[in-house]
């Protein structure tokens, strides 16, 4: 019989995207099951919680680590653990029956998740050409959007419908496919480079990230001067400090920090940083808005932020379509302004605008987004070699993860104190007034997303196109080498 001959870089495409998006599904589905799990197993919000904290915590330790397990034990064969170890975690999280089970399953899934991302990344621009790094980043928007924007809307079908452990068992059959996939067509690709394993760089970049992001998610809610809070905080930049230190005099570093030397590099992982930042904490408190101030429920709630990831993918078709020829700079500061100006405009809705003007504004801000996303994934390894690729998607994972996180614990923090501002000066809680002076914090909260967007547009000024320009190349694509399925090793 004759086998289809496939295209190397699809067949990556196909498997990452997969996993990448099951990972991130999984996240959004989980938030909107909390109230249920905590009914289900009689425990209160301090407990619950940990089923998110503890997943978050285990990402923390394995993100940073990933570049070099991949160099070292094999992209095919770091990938293939990790989709297989969160596939059989998320299995054992449905049959959970009790919370200690539960959380105990959910860190053995970061396990899996942390490894994913930034290998997974890393086999994805290997594979494509840097003049396709533009159609590379195409692919990687459908996960990273589709996926939360999705979660909310699967997640309360799931679990209204049918029972909070399918948000677990949803991910079974997909990664059952993407492990077969991967098996039979990746790959395997090592780094000779990639050095003895850094045992001091392991324990600070992963104990650093895990007490950073823990105090990033806690803050907020328990208070940023909790001695819990305070401590986490100050143990986690110490133990990044003491990780720069040893890891520029470290011959084979964990996390290669030295990357931050070159131009393209620094200057792309900061734009992302402050305009994911932007991103995620819209993504988080528009629905609080909704459900907590409009009444709506998580589904009515997740389908009027849906139009986002659908303007993001119609625009991202574009913004691939240009980047060549427009170069990086350019598209950037284009779609942070417009983003910014966007989340401006939300100040100036209440609770009585029409769902579909909300709609037709998360449309736009996606449309503006994408402008964003694509040209900064397609540049932000222009300038790396091939060695580095898998040790510079694990600095941009970590980074993005505490984009995410700062993201949040700062739309939450403006939050608090913009609601406990307003209502200060009321002589009550209730009432019209009230209701207009939690509507006024929410606005707030808006404009300092609107700011951290106009942050990363500045940023994305000091970026210089030509630093881009082996990811910009007009001239005629070179042919990607087809591969017989029964020839790649599995």
């Amino acid at each position: 019989m004759v086998r289809a001959r496939l295209r190397y870089e699809y067949v990556v495409a196909v498997v990452f995207v997969t996993g990448l998006f099951m990972e991130i599904l999984d996240t959004t589905i989980v938030n909107v099951a909390l109230p249920t799990l905590g009914r289900e197993f009689g425990v209160g919000t301090s407990s619950i919680e940990w089923v998110v904290i503890g997943y978050l915590l285990s990402l923390a330790v394995w993100i940073p680590a990933s570049g070099w397990i991949g160099d070292k034990v094999g992209t095919k064969q770091t990938f293939l653990f990790a989709i297989g170890t969160f596939t059989v975690a998320s299995a054992l999280c449905g049959q959970a029956h009790s919370l200690g089970e539960l959380v105990a399953f959910r860190v053995l899934q970061g396990v899996g998740g942390g490894m994913m991302t930034p290998v997974g990344t890393a086999m994805l621009f290997r594979a494509f050409a840097p003049e396709r790094r533009a159609k590379a980043s195409t692919v990687l928007i459908i996960p990273t959007v589709m996926a939360p924007a999705l979660g909310p809307v699967v997640g309360g079908l799931l679990v209204t419908q049918l029972s909070w452990r399918w948000i677990f068992y949803v991910n079974v059959p997909l990664g059952i496919v993407a492990f077969a996939f991967g098996f039979f067509f990746l790959r395997e690709h090592r780094e000779p480079t990639a050095g003895p394993f850094d045992a001091a760089g392991f324990v600070l970049s992963g104990g650093g990230l895990a007490l950073v992001l823990y105090a990033l998610s806690e803050g907020p809610f328990r208070g940023w001067r909790s001695p819990v809070v305070l401590g986490a905080a100050v143990a986690g930049i110490v133990a990044f400090a003491l990780l720069a230190w040893v890891e520029l005099r470290q011959p084979h570093p964990m996390l290669a920090l030295r990357l931050f030397a070159d131009r393209m590099f620094r200057n792309a992982n900061l734009a992302s940083l402050l305009s994911y930042s932007s991103f995620a904490g819209v993504l988080f408190i528009m629905p609080l808005f909704l459900q907590d101030l409009r009444g709506l429920t998580a589904l009515q709630s997740g389908l009027t932020t849906f139009p986002q990831a659908i303007g993001v993918l119609v625009s991202s078709q574009i913004a691939g379509r240009l980047y060549p020829s427009v170069g990086p700079r350019r598209l950037m500061v284009f779609g942070l302004v417009g983003a910014a100006c966007t989340v401006a405009s939300f100040t100036q809705i209440d609770l009585t605008t029409n769902l579909w003007w909300i709609r037709g504004l998360m449309f736009t801000r996606g449309m503006f987004m994408a402008f964003a996303f694509i040209p900064l994934q397609a540049a932000t390894y222009a300038t790396i070699t091939p060695v580095d690729t898998g040790r510079a998607t694990a600095i941009f994972s970590t980074q993005r993860q505490v984009a995410a996180a700062l993201g949040v614990a700062i739309s939450a923090t403006v939050l608090a104190t913009a609601t406990q501002l307003h209502l200060s000066s009321l002589a009550s809680d209730r009432g019209p007034s009230a209701v207009s002076a939690r509507v006024s914090a929410y606005h707030d909260v808006f404009a300092v997303s609107a700011v951290l967007a106009l942050g990363a547009a500045l940023v994305a000024l000091m970026i210089r196109d030509e630093d881009a320009a082996a990811t910009m190349r007009s001239r005629r694509r070179a042919r990607v080498p087809d591969v017989e399925p029964s020839a790649v090793p599995g």
